[in-house]
C-alpha cells in the first residue's frame, strides 16, 4: 500500500470510527467528564420538555426550599440543560408537579456553611422513565451529581433533549483538587475568576488556591493596611480587589461547592509589600552601606511578625476556608547575607552561616500565628525541605521539577500531607494534544505505605502569571486542566488509556464551549454549538 492510500485508509478508519462514536452518542450517552466511578447506561432513553421537567426536593431530604446552594443550583442547571429554552423565554418555569421530575435528597442540612476539607461529595444518581432521583450525604455531593446529570442529557438533529436510563454511584479519588490563579503578575478581573469558578465545577474542581499578592503587584486592598494596594497595586484604583470583590468570589464559589484558599507567600516574593509597609522587607548592602534595593521580610526584627499577625488575623477574618496557603518558596539569601543586622541575629541565634535556618525560623513562626487562628497552613515544598523542626508543618505542597514522586514519598514519610503540583504547571503555552501529558499522571506511584498514600491529599493545577491574563487565561486553561481534573477524580484504573479518554473529552470540550468557556480544540472537527462569544 503506497503511503498516499495509507494515509487515506487511516484518515477513512478514523472518519468511519468518528461516526461510530456519533452514532451511539445518539443513542445512549456515557460522556460524563470526569468520568464516574460506577455508571451503567442503557439506550432505553427518555424525551426531556423544558416546559415538563422540574427539580424537586426529596420528601425525607434534610434540606428543603429555601437552601441557597440547592435553590441557586437549580436555576443555575436548568439552563445549562436547556440553554436554548432560557434564551428564548427568559425565566425557566416554576417547580411544579411536571412529567419528569428531578429529585434531590440530602443526608445533612449544611445549606449555610461553607466546603472544608471533610466534606463529603459522595452521590448516587439514578434515572427511569419520567423520574430521576440524586442522593447525596451532603449539599456538595448534590452540586456533583447536578453537574453529572446535566452532561448525562444531550439533543437529536432536531433539537429534542434526551436522557438514557442511567445508574451511577460516585464519589472523588482525592479530597483536594485544585486550580491555582495568579493575580499578581496579570492582574485578573473579577468576572473572569467567577467564569473560570464556573468552569471548574463543571470539571468538579473544588478548590480555588488564590495566589493574590507577590512580587509584582499587591492588589489586595487591606482593611487594615490599606497603604499595601494604594502603594503595591498596578493601579490603586482599577487593579486591586476590593472587599466586596474578595466577598463575590466566596459566594460564587460556594454556590458552587468550590472553597477558595488564600495564599500570601512570605518571606520571598514580596517586592511590592515593602511599597506600602515600610520597614519591612530586608534593606540590601553593598561595600557596607545599603544599596538601595530590598531583599525578603527581615526576619531579625519583631516588627516583621507584629505586622505579620496583624495582616493574618485580617485575612482569616475575610477568607472563611480553615486552610492558608504561607508559600516559602524561591527564598534569595543573598540579601539578608549582605544585612549587618540580619548576620549579627544569625550569630545571636546559633544559626551560624546557615540560611535555611534562619528561613526555617521565619516560616515557623508565620505557621503559628495562622495556627492561633485556627488555621491550617499549606507550604510550598521548599520549605520542608530547610525546616528541621517539623512539628509545626500539616500540608506540604510539591511542586518542582524532577523526581516529584521522590519528594512526595519523602513527605509522606515524615508523616505530612501532600497536593501534588509539579506535573500540573499549565502556565506556558504548549500544544492542545499535551492534555495526555497531564492525564497519565499517577499521583500514588511512589513505594511507600498505604498509610503514607492517603497522606496525598490530592493535586491541583496551577496558572502563573507571567504570561496569562484575561486574554488568554481560558482556552490555556481549558480542556487541558480536565485531563487533571479526571485524574483527581476518577478511578485510576479506568481512566488509564489516552484513546478511551479522547471522545469524552473531546465532548466535555463542545460542552463547555456552549457554556460559554473558550476551551482549545483537541484535534481537527467540529461541534454542533461553537463558541458563541466572538
Amino acid at each position: 500500500m503506497s503511503k498516499v492510500n495509507a494515509r487515506r485508509y487511516c484518515r477513512t478508519r478514523f472518519q468511519i470510527l468518528s461516526l461510530m462514536i456519533l452514532q451511539l452518542g445518539l443513542q445512549t450517552v456515557e460522556g460524563v467528564w470526569p468520568l464516574p466511578q460506577t455508571i451503567t447506561t442503557s439506550t432505553e432513553r427518555y424525551s426531556l420538555n423544558p416546559q415538563d421537567f422540574s427539580f424537586h426536593y426529596g420528601r425525607y431530604s434534610a434540606t428543603q426550599q429555601g437552601c441557597s446552594v440547592l435553590d441557586d443550583a437549580f436555576k443555575r442547571y436548568f439552563s445549562l440543560i436547556f440553554p436554548d429554552y432560557v434564551s428564548e423565554n427568559g425565566v425557566p418555569p416554576s417547580n411544579e408537579a411536571k412529567s419528569f421530575s428531578l429529585d434531590v435528597s440530602v443526608d445533612q442540612g449544611d445549606c449555610q456553611g461553607y466546603p472544608n476539607e471533610d466534606s463529603s461529595e459522595r452521590y448516587k444518581l439514578s434515572v427511569s422513565a419520567g423520574h430521576a432521583t440524586l442522593n447525596a450525604e451532603t449539599v456538595w455531593g448534590a452540586l456533583r451529581g447536578l453537574e453529572t446529570f446535566s452532561q448525562l442529557v444531550y439533543q437529536d438533529d432536531f433539537g429534542t433533549f434526551f436522557v438514557n436510563k442511567t445508574e451511577i454511584e460516585d464519589f472523588p479519588r482525592f479530597q483536594f483538587r485544585g486550580i491555582l490563579l495568579d493575580t499578581s503578575r496579570h492582574y485578573l478581573p473579577v468576572q473572569v475568576i467567577l467564569k473560570t469558578l464556573d468552569a471548574m465545577a463543571y470539571s468538579k474542581f473544588n478548590v480555588f488556591h488564590w495566589h493574590i499578592v507577590d512580587d509584582p503587584s499587591f492588589p489586595y486592598q487591606s482593611r487594615t493596611f490599606p497603604g499595601l494596594s494604594s502603594k503595591g497595586a498596578f493601579h490603586p484604583m482599577t487593579h486591586i480587589y476590593t472587599q466586596s470583590d474578595v466577598r463575590r468570589v466566596i459566594s460564587h464559589a460556594r454556590l458552587r461547592g468550590i472553597r477558595v484558599l488564600p495564599e500570601f507567600d512570605s518571606p520571598g516574593h514580596t517586592q511590592s509589600w515593602g511599597k506600602g509597609q515600610s520597614d519591612l522587607l530586608t534593606p540590601c548592602y553593598r561595600a557596607g552601606a545599603p544599596s538601595g534595593s530590598f531583599g525578603p521580610v527581615n526576619p531579625a526584627r519583631a516588627s516583621s511578625y507584629q505586622f505579620m499577625a496583624t495582616l493574618f488575623k485580617e485575612v482569616s477574618a475575610v477568607f472563611p476556608d480553615s486552610y492558608i496557603h504561607l508559600g516559602g518558596d524561591e527564598v534569595n539569601f543573598s540579601c539578608w547575607k549582605s544585612n549587618p543586622d540580619v548576620r549579627t541575629f544569625m550569630q545571636r541565634m546559633g544559626f551560624g552561616n546557615d540560611y535555611t535556618k534562619l528561613e526555617s525560623y521565619y516560616m515557623e513562626k508565620i505557621v503559628n500565628i495562622t495556627s492561633a487562628l485556627n488555621k491550617t497552613a499549606i507550604v510550598w515544598q521548599d520549605v520542608f525541605d530547610y525546616h528541621e523542626r517539623r512539628n509545626s508543618l500539616s500540608v506540604v505542597e510539591v511542586w518542582r521539577d524532577g523526581c516529584y514522586l521522590c519528594e512526595v514519598r519523602r513527605v509522606t514519610k515524615a508523616g505530612f500531607k501532600v497536593i501534588l503540583a509539579s506535573p500540573w504547571y499549565l502556565d506556558k503555552p504548549g500544544p492542545t494534544h499535551d492534555w495526555a501529558r497531564y492525564y497519565t499522571v499517577w499521583p500514588l506511584a511512589f513505594k511507600g505505605t498505604e498509610e503514607q498514600k492517603k497522606l496525598v491529599i490530592g493535586g491541583e493545577v496551577c496558572m502563573w502569571g507571567e504570561y496569562v491574563d484575561a486574554t488568554n487565561l481560558s482556552p490555556r486553561l481549558w480542556p487541558r486542566a480536565s485531563a487533571a481534573a479526571e485524574r483527581l477524580w476518577s478511578d485510576e484504573k479506568q481512566t488509564s488509556s489516552v484513546d478511551q479518554a479522547f471522545p469524552r473529552l473531546r465532548d466535555f470540550r463542545c460542552k463547555l464551549l456552549r457554556r460559554g468557556i473558550q476551551a482549545e480544540p483537541l484535534f481537527v472537527g467540529h461541534c454542533r454549538h461553537e463558541y458563541q462569544g466572538v
